[in-house]
């Protein structure tokens, strides 16, 4: 008998790839999706759909109280959905924090705890760590989100954390990319039309994981077992601040570039009033302060050795393999 698995924000990049993972696996798969979500790379006639409104309890208990009488429970449980941009930053908290309570909590009150309960959070729960000495982000620094979106997955994660005997994982992955994604191909779109822009003079380590070895590591987990564990994923790699926009230039055809580079201050300034517009149209920006703290920030490294010694994680993709796919990908769907 197949085992179950319920994949929230399945409609979204990560989420995506990890439902058509699970099913190439053999997992009786679950997409947790909102009615209003698109389901364009969601098309394969395996996958099951569950409506699940984290938003309100009530409503969240009676639908799994429906599913657990028609279908059982879950064996394992994969959180992906979240807000990564928002109009107003409480909603981060809103979203990121009290509906993943929300979900952990009914889950555990319908008599459904799943083996694991696989949490995709962030790097940034960390913040600024070493931005002096660069030495890699371990698990025993102390967190000091500096984003609304940051703070809102640390007090996700920190809740989880807190509830005994409950068999969380938690991933923190660093700037993931890939086919689907959308923020790091906003990059790409400055490059097509020759401006590529670069935060700050002073030194800056980037880090990467390309979206199939985040999708490695979440199945490596169940594989193995692990619980109550959190885990960094990077590609292993470290990058300046323009090596990502340099392969994306050599993988674009070498369109000629004008190279900006502007000090922090300036950035600030158009980030709080890109921010301050967009909510007057009742939309969120690409760039705002949330935004403006990740391009100010000097060392996104990580240790993601214990993930390599505890899981076995071996990421697959550099950033020069990675970026070629995505690139590709977005030329064959007309992206680009």
């Amino acid at each position: 008998m197949s085992k179950s698995i319920l994949i929230t924000g399945a409609s979204g990049f990560i989420g995506s790839f990890l439902v058509e993972e699970a099913l190439r696996r053999g997992f009786d798969t679950w997409a947790g999706v909102r009615p209003t979500s698109s389901r364009a790379y969601l098309q394969d006639p395996r996958i099951r759909f569950i409506e699940l409104d984290m938003a309100h309890r009530d409503v969240l208990a009676r639908q799994l109280l429906e599913h657990r009488r028609a279908e059982g429970g879950f064996d394992y449980v994969v959180h992906c959905a979240g807000a990564t941009k928002c109009i107003d930053p409480e909603d981060f908290d809103r979203v990121n924090h009290v509906q993943t309570c929300n979900l952990a909590d009914m889950l555990t009150e319908c008599g459904m705890m799943p083996r694991q309960f696989i949490f995709i959070s962030t790097l940034s729960v960390f913040g600024p760590v070493h931005e002096q000495t660069y030495e890699p982000i371990r698990e025993t620094d102390v967190p000091c989100p500096n984003t609304a979106y940051g703070r809102s997955k640390l007090k996700a994660e920190r809740y989880l954390e807190g509830l005994d005997g409950f068999p969380y994982v938690i991933f923190r992955p660093t700037g993931v990319y890939g086919p689907r994604e959308r923020d790091y191909y906003v990059m790409a779109q400055s490059i097509a039309r020759h401006v590529d822009v670069a935060a700050g003079f002073r030194r800056q380590d980037l880090t990467f994981v390309y979206v199939a070895d985040v999708v490695q590591a979440v199945f490596r987990a169940i594989e193995r077992g692990v619980e109550r564990r959190a885990y960094f994923l990077s590609d292993g790699q470290v990058y300046s601040s323009r090596t990502f926009s340099d392969l994306l230039i050599r993988e674009m055809g070498h369109p000629w570039v004008i190279r900006l580079k502007f000090p922090l201050f300036a950035l600030k300034c158009v980030s709080l009033c890109a921010e301050w517009w967009a909510k007057r149209r009742g939309k969120t920006s690409t760039l705002n302060r949330d935004k403006y703290n990740i391009m100010k920030q000097r060392n996104w490294r990580c240790d993601i050795s214990p993930a390599v010694r505890e899981l076995g994680y071996a990421p697959d993709y550099d950033l020069d393999k990675g970026v070629r796919i995505a690139v590709a990908w977005y030329k064959e769907n007309k992206w680009l």
